[in-house]
């Protein structure tokens, strides 16, 4: 494991997760816990993609175990994708 593997680095590339989450209100759902997390600073949906996914971006180092955590709280899933796009 690294740094890149296990954390969300600061920065405007941010870290892009998938979700099992499907509707708007569920997504609502997921951006109001993953907010509440320290050292998150931004959530945004993509929906253009399929399975849904969004992207964090943060201030701070913050850990993706805790992301995973403050999702698997709402009932659904987060798995973070490769480090970087190709």
């Amino acid at each position: 494991m690294s740094l890149l593997s296990e954390k969300v680095i600061p920065g405007n590339h941010g870290k892009v997760f998938e979700t099992n989450a499907k509707e708007d209100h569920e997504l609502a759902k997921i951006q109001k816990a993953i907010l509440q997390v320290r050292g998150v600073k931004d959530f945004v949906i993509n929906e253009q993609k399929f399975p849904r996914s969004f992207t964090i971006h943060t201030h701070a180092l913050v850990e993706i175990k805790d992301i995973e955590d403050a999702v698997q709280s709402t009932g659904f899933h987060a798995i973070p994708r490769h480090l970087f796009t190709l």
